[in-house]
């Protein structure tokens, strides 16, 4: 951390140019003016670290961008939307089109740790806490998607949710839980690229 400091100072006090390459996200998001994503040598996307953050080109910028990282789950499509563990999730008829034309049946949904709010039974899609991880100042909870009347143990692919760090949901607890309007993406299962934002 001191040494990225120290090169950060000295790039703003010399005002010149500086390509930095690096492995470590935290390293490219926090010195980057302008950060470029590659995977096995393929440009992925080019843009601000906000952006990238935001705003990314693809699921695999959407999976490294981020700490923890982007939940990213496949949904099957429905009339007006798709399905998350029994629960409609909307989204926008531009995405819906370009999806229809690949003749996709599926979508990726993704959303960030801190893009979700727990609420009640009913008005979000049910996770069963597998484990809490309490930060102090933040809570994450780790659980999977739950079927409802379900007893069986939940199966899907690991969630990460931020919690209220004064109130963390209980291990074993089904919470239910909606993505805030705006914060979800949706991305091609075929190409892996971004589609578009859920609406608002």
């Amino acid at each position: 951390m001191q040494t990225r400091t120290e090169i950060a100072a000295l790039q703003r006090r010399l005002g010149t140019t500086t390509v930095y390459v690096t492995h470590d996200q935290v390293e490219a998001m926090t010195m980057g003016d302008r950060v470029a994503v590659l995977k096995e040598g393929v440009l992925q996307q080019v843009d601000t670290p906000r952006n990238l953050y935001t705003k990314p080109a693809n699921e695999f910028v959407a999976g490294f961008i981020g700490s923890p990282a982007m939940n990213l789950v496949a949904v099957p499509l429905a009339e007006g939307g798709a399905v998350l563990a029994g629960h409609a999730v909307s989204l926008p008829r531009a995405a819906l089109a370009a999806l229809a034309q690949e003749g996709a049946t599926t979508a990726t949904l993704g959303f960030r740790p801190e893009a979700v709010e727990f609420v009640g039974p009913g008005q979000g899609f049910p996770v069963e806490v597998q484990v809490v991880e309490e930060l102090g100042s933040d809570a994450y909870a780790y659980g999977r998607l739950h079927a409802e009347g379900d007893d069986e143990a939940a199966t899907g692919k690991l969630l990460i949710l931020r919690a209220d760090p004064r109130h963390p949901p209980a291990k074993g607890e089904v919470v239910h839980v909606a993505i805030r309007p705006g914060e979800a993406h949706v991305f091609s299962p075929q190409s892996g690229a971004r589609v578009s934002d859920v609406p608002d």
